[in-house]
């Protein structure tokens, strides 16, 4: 049985391992991830969610995660 913490952890690896090559094709874009699949790249957060939501099911997880060579900082204050 995977663990959710396995399943992110392999999401996580496939998004490191095509990063380089999606920097060139979908930059900016935000992809989804769901265990070792790619469900697709979109171009906003609300349809990679709603998307991810699809493939993976209410209540399962998915990596929703945007295409960028650097990961953006937020300040919360």
């Amino acid at each position: 049985m995977t663990t959710r913490k396995q399943m992110l952890q392999e999401e996580l690896r496939v998004f490191e391992r095509h990063k380089a090559e999606w920097l060139r094709s979908y930059s900016g874009k935000f992809v989804v991830i769901v265990g070792p699949t790619v469900v697709g790249f979109h171009p906003d957060y609300e349809s990679a969610f709603k998307a991810g939501l699809s493939a993976a099911g209410l209540g399962n997880n998915f990596l929703l995660k945007q295409v960028c060579a650097e990961e953006p900082v937020y300040l919360i204050y």
